[in-house]
């Protein structure tokens, strides 16, 4: 574990090379390829303001180490926004020191400033590692997600 302290910023134009190899390594992580074109149009959300969509990287020694995106979105039960947590990857070899409780603290505050009143995510039944974590800093819903691919 490193005495090092992380910083969390919002990705930037120049941020893209570092961005890039941890979302490969996302896609890795659940056995899945995002199209490059797909992922280009994603970047190029993250840095649109009038987008919903938002991404930050944890930084370490001069290193991105780990990345969070999230979206905002209407919800037909409450007046303000709800914020969906999509996408949290830590880099192999720093999972358990606490990076992914840092970015998840971080959508918090930013879904808070923002006026949302509910942050929710998905993981895979599989991802055990992970619910340990989220089973200390969130409620698990009951929700089973279902869906049809178009």
């Amino acid at each position: 574990m490193s005495s090092t302290p992380l910083e969390i910023r919002p990705v930037s134009g120049a941020n893209h090379a570092a961005w890039l190899p941890l979302w490969q390594g996302y896609q890795q992580f659940y056995k899945t390829a995002i199209a490059e074109e797909t992922s280009a149009v994603t970047w190029q959300r993250f840095l649109d303001p009038a987008e919903p969509m938002h991404a930050a990287l944890a930084w370490r020694d001069g290193r991105a180490v780990g990345l969070v995106h999230w979206i905002f979105h209407r919800s037909c039960w409450t007046v303000g926004d709800y914020c969906y947590l999509q996408d949290l990857y830590v880099a192999e070899g720093l999972r358990g020191e606490g990076i992914g409780r840092q970015l998840i603290e971080h959508v918090y505050a930013q879904a808070h400033a923002a006026g949302a009143s509910r942050v929710h995510w998905l993981t895979h039944e599989t991802n055990a590692d992970a619910m340990q974590l989220y089973n200390h800093i969130a409620d698990r819903s009951g929700f089973l997600q279902y869906r049809k691919l178009l």
